[in-house]
Order: C-alpha cells, then structure tokens, then sequence
C-alpha cells in the first residue's frame, strides 16, 4: 500500500503492509533489522506503541480514522514507550527521519491506498 502526505504533497511509503490481527500487532517490527525508506507498518487499531525488544529506532504517525494527524513520534528510540493517543485509531511505522523529510505536521491529512 502507498502512503502519502496529501496536506504537504509528500510520499510517505511506497511499500506499506497491514498489521491489523492481534498477533501481527504483537510482533510489529520486531523480527526486523532495519526499514527501507520506502517502507512502513501500519499498526490499526492502535493508540500507543512500546519499542522494547526493537533493534533500531523509528518514526510514528498516529491518525484518526479520518486520516487525520493527531500524533507524532519522530526518531523512537528501542525500549521506550510512545505517548498514548486516545483520539488515534492506526499507528504508521516508519524508517527514522521520514517524518522531517516529510515535513509531516499534526493536522496533516494522511492518504493510505
């Protein structure tokens, strides 16, 4: 799945995969060494992430279920937790750096397809 920045015009992933089963959400990244720049993981539902166990750091989009930005968690580091987003409904996972290059902003509307 592609996912764009429609807001700022910007390409996001080209190459996005669901996690969506409980056991896909369970595992996330974790039996990953590293993203590509054009990939992502979108985690729904979700309103929070924890990186324990993780062997790289990433960036975080929460969206609402409108597509809409209501969280941003650039350059996570492993073993920390993410604030909670109660207003969030999907988590996009992605390479470190992508959220500045970019240049996505809370509010920013959030294309997956």
């Amino acid at each position: 799945m592609t996912i764009r920045n429609v807001t700022r015009g910007t390409l996001i992933a080209n190459a996005g995969w669901p996690a969506a089963t409980p056991f896909k959400r369970m595992i996330g990244l974790l039996d990953r060494k590293g993203l590509h720049s054009d990939e992502a993981l979108v985690i729904t539902p979700c309103r929070g992430i924890h990186m324990l166990f993780m062997k790289f750091p990433i960036d975080v989009i929460f969206i609402d279920r409108a597509g809409a930005v209501v969280g941003l968690c650039p350059h996570i580091r492993p073993f920390r937790f993410s604030p909670f987003f109660p207003q969030a409904r999907s988590a996009i996972e992605i390479l470190a750096g992508t959220i500045a290059a970019s240049r996505t902003q809370r509010g920013d509307s959030i294309q997956i397809g």
